[in-house]
């Protein structure tokens, strides 16, 4: 732990009037616990839920009211803390730790927090470390600090020319900008009065829930400024403003389909797996065109696919090689500013080229792009003679690389041996085994996209 973060846990710890002075604190929670109730009426509820900066257990009771048969995490950075949530919800799962950078297995179906997040350094970092802990379809529900906060005494503090003491909290935009693209959600923002009724007595609250007291650095205001400007805040306010913005986002459901080879089968199994979810297709990188229509085009045809449900690919190239070989033709680079993920409102399916190892440009590998996208993977594979060791390796490349794999679907005619021996060494789930079609229709398609539906779900997708 940081010196920065020890003196955070230490204040914390001693702040054993917390829940008398965290006025705004509890009405920021149940206003939270509320969306909760609402946001989850007429859907599952979570069966994993994580909550950051866990506190005395404010938001962790509600928690445990809304959702009972729910297995509850709670952490926060205070070992004193950690132990008074204990006491009230003795059946979560508790533990001492960073919210910022928690160290837990997910997937989770809801990460939640309340006034935590203030205490980040790197936000935008921390919702992407944040997205990959959940489910897809997964929620964070959180709450912080926004610009406009504390008001009456930065008014205070400007009246004498003085600095106010507190950061500069960011704005409704700049939190909208830092959720990662996994993540699709919208912040809003609300005042909360708290009626402090004098400057001194806002000043005690902010000791007794182990908050920041005003101060520039590590230097508090010198006693005549700090005097001064408490007896114009007397003069001038009873309450303190609050902007409290409210941040709700869904981890959308997203797949990458890749392959151990080329010719494997990845466009039925997108064409499949895109009808099972109801989702929009995009194949970035389309090669061979002078031979054939396209991926994009078969796989619109057998999911029976709506123009606004595919995204035309973002490279098009006549000869069928690999990106790199058919763009040179073309004197093209491949370039992967031009590759942002297209944003949706329905779940989304890329299909890759060819194989993870197939290059884009003098520098970069299919592989090295999709470690950057954050997306699970469907690892399409052959169930014939040599996939056993095609698969494990690009299963091994896959994990050296952080990225996770969903499940594999197999092609060709089923081989059990083959089969068990992938779920064993490869530690992976099956998800289906395509045969060979000699009628390769959307009816024959939907079919099979009931049965990976149905293996997604049980999987937790």
């Amino acid at each position: 732990m940081t010196d920065a973060r020890s003196t955070i846990a230490s204040r914390f710890d001693g702040a054993d009037f917390y829940d008398r002075a965290a006025r705004v604190q509890a009405i920021a929670a149940s206003t939270l616990a509320d969306r909760l109730t609402s946001l989850y009426a007429d859907r599952p509820a979570p069966k994993r839920i994580l909550e950051l900066g866990c506190g005395t257990g404010i938001l962790t009771r509600a928690l445990r009211r809304l959702f009972p048969h729910a297995q509850l995490t709670a952490i926060d950075l205070s070992s004193r803390m950690v132990e008074r949530t204990r006491k009230t919800v003795p059946d979560a799962v508790l533990h001492v730790m960073d919210a910022e950078t928690p160290t837990l297995d997910g997937p989770f179906d809801l990460i939640c927090s309340s006034f935590c997040l203030q205490w980040f350094t790197d936000r935008r970092a921390a919702f992407h470390r944040l997205g990959r802990l959940l489910a897809p379809g997964g929620r964070i529900e959180v709450t912080t600090l926004a610009q406009g906060s504390f008001a009456q005494w930065r008014d205070s503090c400007e009246a004498f020319g003085l600095p106010c003491g507190f950061p500069d909290y960011p704005t409704r935009d700049i939190l909208q900008a830092e959720w990662p693209e996994t993540l699709r959600g919208e912040w809003r923002v609300t005042t909360l009065r708290d009626p402090v009724g004098s400057a001194r007595q806002f000043l005690l609250d902010l000791k007794a829930i182990g908050a920041t007291t005003p101060r520039t650095g590590n230097t508090p205001l010198p006693a005549r400024d700090l005097r001064r400007v408490m007896a114009h805040f007397d003069r001038n306010a009873d309450s303190m403003d609050y902007q409290v913005a409210f941040g709700s986002a869904e981890k959308q459901l997203r797949f990458f389909v890749t392959g151990t080879d080329t010719g494997i089968g990845k466009t039925l199994v997108s064409a499949i797996l895109t009808k099972a979810l109801g989702a929009t297709y995009w194949k970035p990188f389309q090669t061979g065109l002078s031979e054939e229509a396209g991926d994009t085009a078969s796989v619109t045809m057998l999911a029976g696919l709506t123009p606004e449900r595919v995204i035309p690919p973002a490279y098009a190239f006549q000869a069928p090689l690999s990106p790199q070989d058919a763009a040179a033709l073309e004197n093209v680079t491949v370039t992967l500013d031009r590759l942002a993920l297209p944003d949706t409102d329905t779940p989304l399916v890329i299909e890759g080229a060819g194989g993870l190892m197939v290059p884009l440009n003098d520098d970069t590998l299919l592989i090295d792009w999709l470690a950057g996208l954050d997306l699970p993977v469907i690892l399409v594979c052959r169930s014939g003679l040599g996939t056993i060791n095609h698969t494990l390796l690009s299963l091994a490349a896959l994990r050296e690389r952080g990225i996770v794999v969903a499940g594999i679907v197999m092609s060709g005619t089923p081989s059990a041996g083959n089969r068990a021996a992938i779920e064993r060494f490869g530690s992976i789930s099956v998800l289906a085994e395509i045969p060979f079609l000699d009628d390769v229709s959307r009816e024959r398609v939907a079919t099979e996209a009931e049965k990976l539906a149905k293996a997604l779900h049980l999987q937790g997708y």
